[in-house]
């Protein structure tokens, strides 16, 4: 190596040890301001708690200050040495209700319990949340005292009026005959008990007729089977006891049948025309009573338990404003809408002057469920109201529900 390179090779030497001083003096400089800084610093002065803050840990508090229960062997009724409060338990915030005596592990959620302290405000880790009393207003929010009380279990349901069919009256021939005249002539006509409907002539009546009263003008003791027989077939030729006992008094034959309506109701069915023949057996008029009528109410299966045979019921209709119609639940029928959940009462409402009609919609009084409880799906919650416009969730398990 000449003197040319041995004198390059100590410049190049000299200018790296030039650049390894300087670096290190930079990093020792800034050594110096950072300690500068932070006894200078706000965070440096303030108490240890305020630098202990496990807020500023990116970690929440509650499960912190748990963690901190836990290293400190801290439990129910101890005072935290950093909030100065009273630890009253630990709970789950994701599982309100449950509440435990020592910091643990949540058994339910990924998490630490939270203490919850005596005296707490609404900025510490106490449950609840927080809501101004502008937001109160706008969420039209209203809390109301939990009392002790009496709970009448009452349902309300609507419903459609249909036929009572337990008052259905079929008129039927009891002969051969023929259709002389009509009183009555078109269906849902109104009719009255015993008011005549229509007059048939029958011919097998006028044979049985004259043979009994033939026998009752002969002489004898001999005739008096012959005269009992005679009796018995104008009975079995479809006459009834008080048509044979008209037939007795009169003397004279009775060939018409008189055809009377057994109670008040309304024509459903009308067989008859006038000269129109009618045979033993057949359906001649089909009358509905209305004393009574029927109302299916569309009851929830959640609230069908309330409801028993024989419950009182009253029942209301646009179609007849201030009008009440008292009843009874007649039926509960076996057989639950796969769609809305419902099952169909079955109601017997009295129908004084013939009000209620098959096709009406009535409001039955059995109940509409209170609106506090909160159903999750899982659980029943109703909010509770504490100090300062907090409100913290409660689990209830529910049972009857009125107003």
């Amino acid at each position: 190596m000449n003197a040319a390179q041995r004198k390059s090779l100590a410049l190049w030497v000299l200018g790296l040890a030039l650049l390894f001083a300087a670096s290190g003096a930079a990093w020792w400089l800034g050594m110096q301001q950072g300690r500068s800084s932070l006894r200078t610093s706000p965070a440096a002065s303030a108490s240890p708690t305020a630098v202990q803050d496990p807020s500023n840990w990116g970690i929440p508090q509650g499960e912190e200050a748990t963690r901190r229960h836990i290293r400190d062997g801290l439990k129910v009724g101890d005072t935290d040495p950093v909030t100065g409060l009273k630890v009253l338990n630990y709970h789950d915030p994701m599982v309100p209700g449950k509440n435990f005596d020592a910091p643990a592990k949540s058994p339910f959620m990924d998490m630490m319990l939270v203490p919850r302290y005596a005296g707490a405000g609404a900025g510490t880790t106490d449950i609840g949340v927080s809501i101004s009393p502008s937001a109160q207003q706008n969420l039209g929010l209203r809390t109301v005292a939990v009392i002790e009380g009496t709970v009448s279990a009452e349902v309300t349901a609507v419903g459609a009026v249909t036929w009572n069919e337990r008052e259905q009256v079929l008129l039927q021939a009891r002969a051969t005959g023929f259709v002389e005249k009509l009183h009555v002539r078109a269906t849902l006509d109104r009719v009255t008990q015993g008011q005549p409907i229509a007059e048939i002539y029958v011919p097998a009546w006028v044979a049985a007729q004259e043979e009994y009263l033939a026998l009752t003008r002969m002489q004898g003791l001999e005739l008096a089977s012959l005269v009992d027989a005679a009796r018995q077939r104008m009975r079995l030729a479809g006459m009834s006891e008080a048509q044979v006992a008209q037939v007795v008094q009169s003397g004279t034959v009775q060939p018409r049948l008189v055809l009377l309506a057994p109670i008040t109701g309304t024509v459903t069915e009308l067989m008859l025309r006038e000269g129109a023949t009618v045979m033993a057996g057949m359906t001649l008029v089909r009358l509905q009573g209305t004393r009574t009528v029927w109302a299916e109410g569309q009851v929830p299966e959640s609230q069908a338990a309330l409801i028993q045979v024989g419950t009182r019921v009253s029942a209301t209709t646009p179609a007849a404003p201030g009008q009440r119609f008292e009843g009874r639940v007649q039926a509960l029928l076996p057989e639950v809408d796969p769609l809305t959940r419902t099952l169909k009462a079955r109601l017997e409402l009295a129908n004084a002057g013939g009000r209620l009609v098959p096709g009406m919609f009535v409001q039955q009084a059995f109940a509409a469920p209170g609106d506090a409880v909160i159903r999750t799906g899982q659980r029943s919650v109703v909010m509770l109201a504490l100090d300062e416009g907090r409100f913290a969730p409660v689990e209830v398990v529910t049972g009857l529900e009125a107003n």
